[in-house]
């Protein structure tokens, strides 16, 4: 009985008000004497409460030869009355917050320090993550994210996965789509990377002893880059996994050309190919 009161009460019933509902759907028809009787309800405030249910639509009286005597609105038919009337007032607070507010959220960018405060973002963006997350990880964050990776599966959550380690073999860690490049030599720092809905970015660095630097952002021009990134490195990195030493066949002269003068200093096309195929010659 406890437990259908307080129910009430959180729909906007005050706490008599949901003994009487509750006594006259327990047996009805019945007079203001006979609920208060039942409910509890002291007699000088049986009135006041039943008038308060009437206002509400949740009870109706009935004129009998013995006198007035009071019915219950249907409890499935009191819910959806109250559900309608909750969806209404929700619609009209919305409209008019809308109408107060001075312009939109703005897109911002948050710099912080800590790697147990970028796995604590990690989780957030997991959990509430709606449709779709790109991410980057190594086996240490994919571990200690397993159980949130797992949970936003569960819920339909499109998980696409880079691992930069290049693991040899699955792990039961990360989730979704998984692709295994080793992107970068094991002895640099680790990534962890989450584009969450298109809409935020989280991106870390874990440096030897974890010390971690790490952003997050609503900016959409460097959500967008990062996705971006993501996406076309998988990309990249499929292409020469495909077509291994025959890549360089096919890239005409002026490719080559042009590649030598994007990676001028660290020559990333070059590293990238070598760690992606000595991943696959592999034992």
């Amino acid at each position: 009985m406890q437990i259908v009161i307080e129910q009430l009460q959180r729909l906007g019933f005050s706490q008599y008000e949901a003994q009487a509902y509750i006594a006259l759907i327990k047996e009805n028809p019945a007079n203001g004497y006979e609920l208060a009787k039942r409910s509890g309800i002291p007699r000088p405030s049986i009135y006041p409460v039943l008038q308060k249910l009437e206002e509400r639509g949740a009870i109706g009286r009935v004129e009998t030869p013995t006198g007035t005597r009071f019915v219950p609105l249907p409890p499935d038919d009191l819910l959806s009355k109250l559900s309608h009337q909750f969806q209404g007032h929700i619609e009209a607070a919305s409209n008019s917050l809308n109408e107060i507010a001075s312009s939109p959220t703005p897109e911002y960018t948050q710099n912080f320090r800590g790697y147990l405060e970028l796995l604590d973002f990690a989780r957030r963006m997991l959990q509430s993550a709606q449709r779709h997350v790109l991410i980057i990880t190594w086996p240490e964050e994919a571990r200690a994210l397993a159980d949130p990776l797992r949970h936003a599966k569960e819920r339909g959550i499109r998980l696409t996965t880079l691992c930069l380690n290049g693991c040899e073999r699955p792990c039961s860690y990360c989730q979704g789509h998984i692709f295994r490049f080793q992107f970068a030599p094991p002895e640099t720092s680790r990534w962890l990377v989450l584009v969450a809905d298109h809409g935020e970015l989280l991106a870390g660095e874990i440096a030897s002893g974890q010390e971690t630097l790490a952003v997050y952002t609503r900016q959409k021009m460097l959500v967008k880059l990062a996705a971006g990134y993501i996406q076309n490195s998988i990309v990249l990195a499929k292409f020469i996994s495909n077509l291994g030493d025959g890549l360089n066949s096919l890239l005409s002269p002026q490719t080559h050309a042009d590649l030598e003068k994007l990676q001028d200093q660290d020559r990333w096309f070059d590293t990238m190919s070598r760690l992606i195929r000595a991943q696959e010659d592999r034992p």
